[in-house]
This record gives structure tokens, C-alpha cells and sequence, in this order.
């Protein structure tokens, strides 16, 4: 059974022109390679027909994953969101410690679904150690959470509007 996937509208809109770009262009792009690897004739030793199959079927399974992410999907109205506890579609300030340290990093991190997820530009999935952490936590707590690198201290500084 799959899982209903979570989305910001922008991640909806971000999936659904991921889906336009890889049945149009990337599907075309595929059948023309196919095209010319089959021009070189035996089958059986043409590596470049091997390559162009293996791609058109990885490409096949991207988009039957995205047309199932789309059939049951929930879209977070963040202008509904409140600021009094952590939700998906929050925004949050943190200040990250270890155990006992009352110095430490201050980040900025938004909790989105795990097909949104982009941990290099800030958005953590609901799913992840962090995420699931800081859910239902409100500003001013502090939040053990065990990452890879050990046991960590999140301090809820703000969650931004």
C-alpha cells in the first residue's frame, strides 16, 4: 500500500513539472538513442543499444514513482501553519549542542516530507532523526536527539512565519 506523501505547494509544483520534464523531454531523449543504437545493427554485442535500454527503464520507474507519489498526496497549507509548535511546513531556528554544551551552531531548518527533503539547502524530512525530533516541540524547549555524530542537543530558538 503506499504511503501518502506529504508536500508544501511548491514541492507539488516542483514534482508535478519533474513528471512534464520526464515524459516529454527525457522520454524522447531515450527513444532517439534507442533509435540510433538500434542502427548499428546486431543487437547482441551493441553495448550503446544495452545503455539506452537501461536508461529508458530507470527512467520508466522515476515516473511510475512519481505518478504514484501524486495520486495521494497532501498538500500543508503553510499560511495555516501556526508558530506555537513545530508542524511539516515549519520553518525553525535552532541553536544545536552537544550534551552539557550551552554554546553551539545556530541553523535554520525547514521540516517538509520526505520526497521534499534537501538537507543541503535546509529542508529535513518529517522522517529523518531531526524532523521527527522537533515535531510537536514548541520555541524556548530543548530536544536530545540522537544523529550519526552522537547524542545532540536542538534548542528551539523561533519557528519562523
Amino acid at each position: 500500500m503506499q504511503k501518502q506523501t506529504v508536500l508544501t505547494k511548491e514541492g507539488l509544483e516542483k514534482l508535478e513539472k519533474e513528471l512534464e520534464e520526464l515524459k516529454g523531454v527525457k522520454r524522447k531523449e531515450v527513444a532517439e538513442k534507442i533509435k540510433v543504437a538500434l542502427g548499428y545493427g546486431d543487437l547482441s554485442e551493441n553495448s550503446e543499444y544495452d545503455e539506452a535500454k537501461n536508461e529508458q527503464a530507470i527512467l520508466e520507474a522515476r515516473i511510475a514513482d512519481v505518478e504514484a507519489m501524486l495520486k495521494d498526496v497532501k498538500i500543508i497549507d503553510e499560511s495555516e501553519l501556526g508558530s506555537a509548535h513545530v508542524h511539516i511546513g515549519s520553518t525553525v531556528r535552532v541553536r544545536i549542542s552537544d550534551t552539557g554544551s550551552t554554546d553551539g551552531k545556530e541553523l535554520q531548518l525547514k521540516i517538509v516530507g520526505s520526497s521534499e527533503a534537501d538537507p543541503i539547502m535546509g529542508c529535513i524530512s518529517d522522517e529523518s532523526a531531526v524532523g521527527a525530533g522537533l515535531l510537536g516541540h514548541a520555541p524556548g524547549e530543548k530536544v536530545e536527539i540522537d544523529v550519526p555524530a552522537g547524542t545532540k542537543v536542538y534548542e528551539i530558538i523561533e519557528i519562523v512565519k
